[in-house]
């Protein structure tokens, strides 16, 4: 066993995560079905379109597209000048798909390689424009794949293939699943008994290897297939076969054992030892295991206290030209499971450009408000992000559906900034500097006062204060004191960063802030500085009055 192995703790899902589909969530085990049942379809009505692309999103890139508005536009820009995305696109479906050096056969996976992502890319620009002929070639690619393939061969390459193509292939099918012509039975037939059938036999296998042999990327890739035939299959037992290995798999891809090492508010991920393309490759593939999970009502992003968003800010970080912390990575490889380990984090493929990070950061920040510094300042250098096609012709460049930008930007609301007016100082603001918080009459920048009253983190029915030019960036109080910190995901700071408007202590036209987690105590101003008090005097009152004004 490795090391992280030795140590770690197994966890099961809580019952009560999101509970947004009916019976969906994984108590424990493999629900119902048992070890015995892998194979065995039960049906469940799952949510459709409901993988990486739900409708909502459909609306939203829709909506943003036909308003021009950025970072959309260039997203969508990205797509249509991809040819991958062009409706002539012609299929070049096999019998036999070949991936890996088996000394006899030819490889020729990029045929099917790149088929899925103009499948995935046409449906994806015919659900935005509604242009048919794009819905027409991603249902000829398809049905031309589903009628001819009938094996996936190679060396143990094999399995990536299976893996990697398979979830790919299922996504691309689940845009079209109800459009005329697509012959879904036969989809689902292909994508059943030859992509599932080597995703399970990897995961139960490993090819006779230990149980740390295989890099963490080749359990994601086949747990993403698995868990997307299950959807688009609506089989309950391959579900749940996805989401219990994610919890409690022996391989590197499970929760346990992909992020061996947790430093702070950075987390250490399996393959960073290995190189960096390799690394990133793994947070696409485990940010599309979480999504697919959460389309389906089932929260994975928060397992092990959020460790996958630690995580993706540790590899974000070191990308982005920073230094991180690294434990010795131990781990036991073979027929004969011998001793490896890694004693420093790899300098290889440093700062490669992979589009793995929008849907990283749509969830963390754009759905929860969490700061996520150091994958905002990659996005800085990866957006617009594009699709298969874009990043040259070799495999790497296809192993994330990619698109994020256009696919999962999520806009924060409301959108509308507010400034905060002092009552008894009308010339004065609230404002951060340099994380401080007081009272000041002279802003520059500007934006330092400027901040964005979003339901409170802790409680909607109140208000947070998130800083106009620091996102996830929030007033709070530390030992009475105010300070602007990053929001860590944590209930203490959600707490301690919500308050509850109320009319204004010395002028009921005006607002006063009370505090979530004492409330007893005011936002107010001391000295010009923001503190957290008690109010009883007539100054207090004022002190603790404000305007909001935008």
């Amino acid at each position: 066993m490795s090391e992280q192995q030795q140590s770690g703790t197994r966890r099961s899902p809580s019952i009560g995560r999101r509970n947004l589909l009916r019976g969906a969530i994984v108590a424990g085990g493999i629900a119902a079905a048992g070890a015995g049942a892998l194979g065995i379809a039960q049906a469940q009505a799952y949510s459709h379109p409901g993988m990486l692309i739900q409708n909502d999103d459909i609306d939203r890139m829709r909506s943003a597209v036909q308003g021009n508005r950025e970072p959309w536009i260039s997203g969508w820009n990205r797509l249509i000048n991809n040819s991958h995305s062009f409706s002539t696109w012609n299929p070049r479906p096999v019998e036999r798909i070949i991936r890996g050096n088996n000394g006899t056969d030819p490889e020729n996976y990029w045929l099917l390689m790149n088929d899925m992502h103009a499948a995935y890319q046409n449906g994806l620009r015919w659900r935005i424009s509604g242009d048919t002929a794009h819905r027409d070639c991603a249902v000829r690619i398809l049905n031309a794949w589903s009628g001819t393939l009938k094996e996936i061969g190679g060396w143990t390459e094999t399995s990536l293939a299976a893996g990697i193509y398979g979830y790919q292939a299922a996504n691309a099918a689940e845009l079209v699943r109800d459009a005329p012509g697509f012959d879904r039975a036969r989809f689902r037939t292909m994508l059943a008994n030859v992509f599932y059938t080597l995703n399970n036999d990897f995961l139960v296998r490993r090819h006779g290897t230990c149980d740390g042999h295989y890099w963490a990327n080749w359990d994601l890739c086949n747990m993403a297939s698995i868990l997307s035939i299950g959807i688009f299959n609506d089989d309950k037992a391959k579900v749940d076969q996805a989401i219990e290995y994610f919890w409690n798999g022996k391989g590197q891809g499970s929760i346990e054992h992909v992020i061996p090492f947790i430093h702070g508010d950075l987390a250490q991920w399996q393959e960073s030892g290995r190189d960096q393309a390799h690394t990133m490759m793994g947070i696409g593939l485990m940010a599309e295991f979480m999504e697919m999970a959460w389309s389906q009502g089932i929260d994975l992003y928060s397992a092990r206290d959020s460790a996958f968003a630690k995580a993706a800010e540790y590899v974000a970080r070191y990308n982005n030209g920073h230094s991180v912390p690294f434990t010795k990575f131990v781990w036991y490889n073979g027929h004969n499971c011998t001793y490896n380990e890694q004693t420093v984090i790899s300098e290889g493929g440093r700062g490669q450009i992979r589009p793995v990070w929008e849907l990283v950061y749509s969830h963390y920040y754009g759905r929860l408000g969490r700061a996520m510094p150091n994958v905002l300042e990659m996005l800085s250098k990866v957006r617009p992000e594009g699709g298969g096609g874009d990043y040259g012709t070799a495999s790497g460049g296809f192993d994330s559906l990619g698109l994020g930008t256009l696919a999962y930007v999520q806009e924060r609301k409301p959108t509308t900034l507010n400034r905060l007016q002092s009552y008894n100082y009308q010339d004065r603001y609230v404002r951060h500097i340099q994380y401080d918080v007081r009272l000041d009459n002279t802003i520059s920048p500007a934006a330092d006062a400027q901040f964005r009253l979003v339901p409170g983190l802790a409680d909607a029915a109140g208000v947070s204060f998130e800083a106009a030019n620091k996102p996830g960036y929030y007033l709070r109080h530390y030992n009475y004191d105010f300070r602007l910190d990053p929001n860590n995901g944590s209930s203490t700071f959600a707490a301690d960063a919500t308050f509850h408007s109320v009319a204004g202590l010395a002028d009921g036209s005006w607002r006063s802030f009370r505090s979530h987690s004492h409330p007893d105590r005011y936002i107010r101003h001391y000295d010009y500085l923001l503190k957290l008090e008690s109010v009883s005097t007539a100054t207090g009152r004022a002190d603790a009055t404000f305007r909001i004004t935008t």
